[in-house]
């Protein structure tokens, strides 16, 4: 009986071999045949890169298949699964094959085909040869390079490039968008200078702007001012509002930070003493005072205790027991116009217009009802062209999302879908994302060829922003080749659903230059792809990436926190651990960014000894030595008793 058993397990067995066999030799046969039908698209591809491009295409057929059910057959053999092939496809099929033959009695031999295939050790030294030549020599102990993109003041305060060189920072990552080729300048100077000091090398990286589909102006808010003094919990004043009072006809601005600062009669202000107290109405009617607490030659401060609104020609009066009228009064002067918004509710209608008037908030009537809906205008109308009625809108990084209800000749009309209970507010100047329309925008704007003058003569990488097709690709490679001999090398930003798509054929159009990346722009591809599946989405470009031995920059919001406010959030230090998985990692300036390198820093050696790419590091577990040999008796007593 158990010899008839043992009998049916060996047949299963070897019907299981059987069947995994045939299906992974046909599997590794549609990979062979892809390359044969894809040579051409081999011709023209750099030779740095050409046993990449072809482990690419390798990958590409492999994965055109569920294989799931196979995984589970191979793992049930105590054979790889091939979880692990991305950067040696055809090396990791052809070893499975070749046990799975032996398992069946006989060898297999693959000489008989001439295809060319990368072996396990070659595909990590690919990846790590490109790694360098993109963003330069790895830090002792840490293979993750980091990134951080320069703040204004880097073009200022050489103090601020050096700290960040100095704690980690591999490249400087210059926006195109903000500053001037001035500023770019120095940025890089004083990184030199700073590289000289430490014994470091740093890559310059610089970003094209791309074409900004953003919010047009709005119309000016009211000219309001509202005066705050600080409170505790309970409400108490913890410290009044600073209040700066100059000349209306010559205006000074206030010597130190201020809440407010208004303009008033130069006579009027003449007449100020320490401690006398001014009172006004305020916009609200209610009754306010300042007190006066230092007089100068240029104006003179107040405080306040109470909150209070100031609007032009509010009325200041001092308190004085011989009152001498007019003389001790004072309309406040002009007043600069307020930021204005369009508050947004789910079910709301909004216009976007094709041109840049000013939008305005929605004209409501006495009982709250809309009599005319918002409207606001958009950076780049044409992209309305390619938009069509039910494809959805988004507004603020996704903080408010629509769909399209009408596209008219001068104006698209959107119906608002998503949007917090309370509400939310539109501003001027907010990225607009159109992820279900075909949009025909090209990734290079005026400003950006204008920019690659610069970029061409100092940058050691260029950035392509919403690279979306193989012909944004192309046009940039032509235009930098124009520029001379210098050539940077190219990084393509994947922001959009559009640019994930065509993700492996732009690819292999980069490859065709000896040097070349791939950023993961979290924050437009989140939009455009929807937050739920944003994980799935860059978990797809590492893999991707990894096939094609380019290096991934791991983008968008890490540590973003922290930079900004000095203490991160627990995901971001999850998040930041994540990135590890990428070969660098991006900062965003903020105030506190060098503390960000640091701890990313930190974060990334640590994590170095724990993970590589999509494989663990199985190191010694100091947590595995911290179970007692024997229970603890005083436990046990203790039990007993």
């Amino acid at each position: 009986m158990n010899e008839e058993h043992t009998d049916d397990g060996v047949r299963l067995r070897d019907a299981n071999i059987a069947a995994v066999l045939r299906e992974l030799t046909s599997i590794r046969a549609d990979m062979v045949d892809g390359i044969a039908v894809l040579r051409q698209r081999l011709d023209p591809i750099h030779p740095n890169y050409r046993d990449s491009a072809r482990n690419l295409l390798h990958y590409l057929a492999l994965r055109r298949r569920d294989l799931r059910p196979l995984q589970l057959r191979l793992a049930s053999l105590g054979l790889s699964s091939l979880g692990r092939a991305e950067s040696h496809v055809l090396a990791t099929v052809d070893a499975v094959l070749e046990v799975l033959h032996r398992l069946e009695g006989h060898p297999w031999n693959p000489s008989t085909s001439q295809e060319k295939r990368i072996g396990f050790d070659d595909g990590k030294r690919l990846l790590a040869e490109h790694t360098n030549a993109l963003l330069g020599p790895e830090t002792s102990g840490r293979g993750v390079r980091i990134m951080v993109t320069m703040p204004s003041e880097a073009g200022e305060d050489y103090t601020l490039v050096h700290k960040l060189l100095n704690q980690g920072m591999d490249c400087m990552r210059i926006n195109c968008a903000h500053d001037d080729a001035a500023s770019w300048a120095r940025m890089i100077e004083h990184l030199r200078r700073a590289e000289h000091s430490l014994g470091r090398s740093c890559r310059v990286v610089m970003d094209l702007g791309g074409p900004k589909l953003r919010t047009g102006p709005l119309e000016p808010g009211p000219a309001v001012v509202r005066i705050r003094p600080r409170r505790d919990v309970y409400g108490r004043v913890t410290a009044p509002a600073r209040v700066w009072l100059t000349s209306e006809a010559t205006p000074c601005p206030a010597p130190s930070p201020a809440d407010a600062s208004l303009p008033v009669s130069a006579a009027w202000l003449a007449r100020l003493r320490t401690g006398e107290t001014v009172r006004f109405t305020d916009a609200r009617d209610s009754q306010r005072t300042f007190t006066i607490v230092d007089i100068t030659d240029h104006g003179c401060w107040a405080e306040a205790i109470k909150t209070a609104y100031i609007v032009p020609g509010t009325v200041l009066c001092l308190d004085r027991k011989d009152f001498r009228g007019d003389e001790d009064r004072t309309p406040v002067g002009s007043l600069p116009p307020g930021e204005n918004v369009i508050a947004l509710q789910q079910g709301d209608l909004l216009i976007v217009t094709r041109d840049l008037k000013p939008g305005r908030a929605a004209v409501l009537d006495s009982a709250g009802g809309i009599l005319t809906p918002a409207t606001i205008g958009c950076s780049i109308p044409e992209v309305f062209d390619d938009v069509r009625s039910g494809e959805s809108i988004w507004f603020d990084d996704g903080k408010i999302g629509g769909v399209v209800v009408k596209v008219e000749e001068t104006q698209v009309l959107v119906r608002i879908t998503q949007a917090r209970v309370r509400g939310e507010k539109l501003r001027a100047d907010k990225g607009i994302n159109l992820p279900e329309s075909p949009l025909q925008l090209g990734a290079l704007t005026a400003k950006d060829l204008a920019d690659l003058v610069f970029v061409a003569q100092h940058a050691d990488v260029v950035e392509l922003s919403f690279a979306n097709t193989t012909q944004d690709v192309e046009l940039l490679q032509q235009h930098l080749s124009r520029l001379g001999n210098r050539q940077p090398a190219i990084v393509l930003k994947i922001e959009t659903r559009r640019g994930f798509q065509n993700l492996p054929d732009m690819l292999l159009t980069a490859m065709r230059m000896p040097r070349c990346g791939v950023m993961i722009a979290r924050g437009d591809l989140a939009v455009e792809c929807g937050f739920e599946r944003l994980a799935e989405v860059q978990e797809e470009i590492l893999w991707i990436c990894e096939a094609a031995h380019v290096p991934v920059i791991w983008a968008t919001q890490v540590l973003e926190t922290l930079a900004r406010e000095g203490m991160p959030s627990r995901a971001e230090i999850t998040d930041a651990a994540m990135g590890h998985r990428a070969e660098c990692v991006m900062l965003n300036k903020g105030p506190h960014v060098v503390s960000a390198v640091r701890v990313l820093d930190d974060i990334l050696r640590r994590m170095q000894t724990h993970q590589t790419k999509k494989q663990a590091m199985l190191r010694e577990l100091r947590l595995a030595h911290w179970l007692p040999p024997e229970p603890d008796t005083a436990l046990e007593k203790c039990s007993d008793a």
